[in-house]
C-alpha cells in the first residue's frame, strides 16, 4: 500500500488534533495508491501527489503500467513523475483508465499530448477500459463499478484480491464480481456518514457481507481516529490499513 490517506493526507497542514500530531508511523498517510506486483509484472493504480515519494520509499524500480480509478486530483496529480521510468525503462507508460478519465488526463497534462513535445516530458500511451474485463501486461483485471456520490469510479478484482477506493456505493450485481476474494482493500473515511464515501460502519457492514479471508481499509482520514485505538474496534478479520503495508494473496 504506497500510501491509505484521503485527498488531503494526514497530518493535514496546519491541525493540531491528536492524530494529526501522532508519532505513531501508522498514522501518517500519503495519498491512496496501491502497487501490485504480480510475478514479474509490476504495476500501480492511481498515482497521486505523493507518488515520487511513494515508489522511492518503495524502492520500486520497475513500473510497467499505471492504471486509474478515476480522476479526482488526488489520484493523478502523479503522473508526471514517470518520466523517470520512461529514461530507465526506454519505453512509453502504459496508462489504463475509463475514456472519461484519459480525456481529463489530456486536459491536466496537455504538454504531455501537445503536438509539438518539449524534451524530456512524460511519454505515455493511453489504454481506455470499460467496465469489461481487460489486461494489463498479461495480468487479468476485472472491473468493478462502485459509486463515489453521483461519480463513477472503477475498483479492481486481480486474481483473488480486489482494490477498492473512493466509493460510497456498491450494486448488489457488482458485489457478486467480488464475492469470493481472499483479500478486499475498501476505503473507510472516518466514523460520521459522508456524502461520497463509506464511514467505518459502512465499510464494515460491506466486509461483513463479503466474508473475505482478510479486509484492509484505506482512504482514510484525520477524523477516523488514532490507528492504535480504531483497530481495537474492528472484527478480527479487517485491519487498518497503513502506508507500506505488504500483502500477500
Amino acid at each position: 500500500m504506497l500510501g491509505t490517506g484521503t485527498s488531503q493526507g494526514v497530518p493535514v497542514i496546519g491541525c493540531t488534533c491528536e492524530v494529526c500530531r501522532s508519532v505513531d508511523y501508522r498514522d501518517k498517510r500519503l495519498r491512496v495508491s496501491v502497487h501490485l506486483q504480480v510475478g514479474e509484472k509490476s504495476i500501480v493504480i492511481d498515482s497521486g501527489p505523493d507518488f515520487r515519494q511513494q515508489v522511492l520509499r518503495e524502492r520500486i524500480k520497475t513500473l510497467d503500467a499505471l492504471v486509474f480509478t478515476h480522476e479526482h486530483k488526488d489520484h493523478t496529480a502523479g503522473l508526471d513523475d514517470i518520466r523517470a521510468y520512461n529514461f530507465s525503462q526506454h519505453k512509453d507508460m502504459p496508462v489504463y483508465g475509463e475514456e472519461r478519465v484519459l480525456e481529463q488526463l489530456k486536459r491536466e497534462y496537455s504538454y504531455i499530448f501537445a503536438d509539438y513535445k518539449y524534451p524530456g516530458i512524460p511519454r505515455v500511451e493511453l489504454y481506455p477500459i470499460t467496465v469489461e474485463p481487460f489486461e494489463v501486461e498479461g495480468v487479468p483485471f476485472i472491473p468493478i463499478r462502485v459509486m463515489h456520490y453521483k461519480l463513477p469510479v472503477l475498483g479492481f478484482r486481480i486474481g483473488d484480491f480486489t482494490y477498492i477506493t473512493d466509493a460510497n456505493y456498491i450494486s448488489e450485481e457488482e458485489k457478486e464480481k467480488i464475492r469470493g476474494s481472499k483479500v478486499i482493500v475498501l476505503n473507510a473515511l472516518r466514523h460520521e456518514h459522508h456524502i461520497s464515501h463509506f464511514s467505518l460502519k459502512e465499510a464494515v457492514a460491506v466486509l461483513e457481507d463479503l466474508q473475505p479471508e482478510q479486509a484492509y481499509l484505506t482512504h482514510i482520514s484525520h477524523l477516523m481516529g488514532l490507528h492504535r485505538e480504531v483497530e481495537l474496534q474492528l472484527p478480527d478479520f479487517i485491519r487498518l490499513g497503513y502506508d507500506g503495508l505488504q500483502i500477500e494473496v
